[in-house]
């Protein structure tokens, strides 16, 4: 009975959503119960279409052809450049698609090699410079890194990642924004995270104010090589301390904790709680490292640049299947080919995409200056700096052992402070987000600098 109530009322907020899309100006932002229909409008078979499509141009190596229509990376990334163009066209012109690139050579990139990425812009109407990304790259490998000829068709790894990046554009550009998406099919990463370092630098030549990178990488398998299978959730790795803290705020930090209250880390828990409310029977596992053990992944360029990122990838991987020559031994089938993907998994985990961008775009951007005021006192005070287009705050406090943010007090108004009556400064952890008119909120921002956005 439970469950069937429930489901009642996510089929009445998805029709109220509806509703208030129709009856709304064309730039206005609807309720936060939009989320539904844009989790809704997700659809598999486009999923498929794209990873088909990827995995026939044999391989997407970044030392590969780049003058074949058929056959190499430089056949793949037209292929996305047009894919973008078309749901542009589709949206009015609302994509902006550009091509950064830059030279390289390195340990796996032996002779000098222009990388190149394919990006969509989506530009936000109020807030502009205000970035959100989602990214997955576009090359692939098979067991020798150097190995440029050899079919590679990358299907879970990772045009998984590149079909969950092309769909959240079509999905997305149907809405207007007031912060700008980016949506980005990155080269290089095979080879030593370049496409990411391009895009990083390109974002910072642009002024970008990015708030955060979803990195998606291996997100389209459900069964892990032991056996193990889950459809119904996937990781988020996230950074605990930021990149580029100095050694002054490190000193401050260790001092009075911040050390799992990145930027990056709170992108995470708030993915998290949107899965928890938008997304029946799917759930985020929070994976407390930047990355898988000893790996990495395009996110990591970003944390370098001092911009959020986490890196998204699915619950159980499965090894042979990734960066192996296409080979049976011994009964056990090597090599990424398209029957690995399960394409209902892939597209829950691009709904959670979607949804975290789209509600981080209507929101208003995080608040800055948040700190904290309390010792020797029973009551705990919180301030922070007024936002634009905020038309509300939330101060959220957790005990300073628990995983997710646990309560939360609205300031009234738009004051920026608000004094929490015998909650001790000791005991808990607080932050604070900004939200807007509509209802939607950004992520939390620790108070201090540990969790700066």
């Amino acid at each position: 009975m439970m469950r069937w109530i429930a489901a009642l009322s996510l089929i009445t907020l998805a029709f109220a959503a509806a509703a208030a899309t129709r009856n709304r100006s064309p730039d206005a932002p609807p309720a936060p119960a939009a989320l539904f229909a844009i989790a809704d409008r997700v659809d598999a078979a486009q999923l498929r279409a794209t990873i088909e499509a990827l995995v026939a141009f044999g391989t997407r190596h970044t030392l590969s052809d780049t003058q074949s229509e058929s056959r190499g990376i430089g056949a793949a990334r037209r292929w996305v450049q047009a894919r973008f163009a078309a749901i542009g066209a589709d949206c009015d012109g609302c994509l902006s698609v550009v091509t950064p690139a830059q030279t390289f050579t390195g340990a796996r990139m032996a002779q000098p090699t222009a990388v190149v990425d394919v990006v969509a812009v989506q530009r936000g109407s109020d807030d502009p410079q205000r970035v959100i990304v989602i990214s997955g790259h576009l090359d692939s490998r098979v067991s020798d890194v150097m190995d440029a000829t050899s079919d590679a068709p990358g299907a879970n790894d990772d045009a998984s990642g590149v079909a969950a990046v092309i769909e959240a554009a079509r999905v997305l550009s149907k809405y207007r924004f007031r912060a700008t998406l980016v949506y980005a099919a990155l080269s290089g990463e095979e080879q030593g995270l370049y496409g990411a370092k391009v895009l990083a630098g390109y974002a910072r030549a642009q002024g970008w104010q990015v708030q955060a990178d979803l990195n998606n990488d291996i997100v389209g398998n459900s069964e892990g090589q032991d056996g193990t299978r889950e459809t119904d959730v996937v990781r988020v790795f996230s950074e605990g301390t930021r990149s580029l803290e100095t050694l002054d705020e490190a000193k401050y930090r260790r001092y009075h904790g911040g050390e799992v209250d990145s930027p990056s880390r709170n992108v995470a828990r708030y993915m998290a709680a949107l899965a928890e409310r938008y997304l029946p029977n799917f759930t985020v596992r929070m994976v407390y490292r930047t990355d898988r053990y000893g790996r990495g992944g395009d996110e990591v360029p970003f944390l370098e640049a001092g911009y959020p990122a986490v890196r998204v990838t699915e619950a159980h991987e499965n090894y042979a299947r990734q960066h192996q020559d296409l080979r049976s031994e011994n009964g056990v089938r090597y090599g990424d080919t398209i029957d690995g993907v399960d394409f209902a998994y892939l597209a829950r985990v691009t709904r959670l995409n979607a949804i975290t961008m789209a509600q981080m775009a209507w929101a208003p951007a995080p608040p800055d200056g948040v700190d904290v005021e309390g010792a020797l006192r029973a009551d705990t005070t919180v301030k922070w700096n007024a936002v634009p287009g905020a038309a509300a705050y939330r101060v959220w406090w957790r005990d300073t052992t628990a995983a997710q943010w646990q309560h939360s007090r609205d300031a009234d108004g738009k004051a920026t402070s608000l004094v929490l009556q015998n909650v001790v400064v000791d005991d808990q952890f607080f932050g604070v987000s900004s939200v807007s008119a509509e209802g939607f909120e950004s992520p939390v921002v620790f108070a201090g600098a540990a969790g700066r956005f």
